[in-house]
C-alpha cells in the first residue's frame, strides 16, 4: 500500500521561496504530484511528474513553481519561488496508480508579511 510523507511547508514572506518534499513508499506509482486547496476553494492542480520525467503544470504557476523527482528515493519536490499571498493553501502530495490515487496529509503554506 502506498503511503506519502510530506514536509517543507511553513510561513514565508511575499517574494520568498519554499521547497516541499514528498516521499512515497510502495510500488506501481505512475506519477507523483502536488495539488493545493485554499480556504473556500476547490482543490486544484499544481504540478505532476511521471516516472519518465514528463511534467504538467497549472498554467498560472509556470515559471514560478518547479517540480522534480528523485526516482531512487521515490521523492518528489516542489520548488516554489516568487511566492504570493494567493499561493496560501494546504498543499497535498498525490500519487497516481493504475486504479486509484493516494493523497498525503497535506502541508500548510502561508505567504504573508
Amino acid at each position: 500500500q502506498v503511503q506519502l510523507v510530506e514536509s517543507g511547508g511553513g510561513l514565508v514572506q511575499p517574494g520568498g521561496s519554499l521547497k516541499l518534499s514528498c516521499t512515497a513508499s510502495g510500488s506501481d506509482i505512475i506519477s507523483l504530484g502536488w495539488f493545493r486547496q485554499a480556504p473556500g476553494k476547490q482543490r486544484e492542480l499544481v504540478a505532476t511528474i511521471t516516472n519518465f520525467g514528463e511534467t504538467n503544470y497549472a498554467n498560472s504557476l509556470k515559471g514560478r513553481f518547479t517540480i522534480s523527482r528523485d526516482n531512487a528515493q521515490n521523492t518528489v519536490y516542489l520548488q516554489m519561488d516568487s511566492l504570493k499571498p494567493e499561493d496560501t493553501a494546504i498543499y497535498y502530495c498525490n500519487a497516481a496508480l493504475y486504479d486509484y490515487d493516494v493523497w498525503g496529509q497535506g502541508t500548510q503554506v502561508t505567504v504573508s508579511s
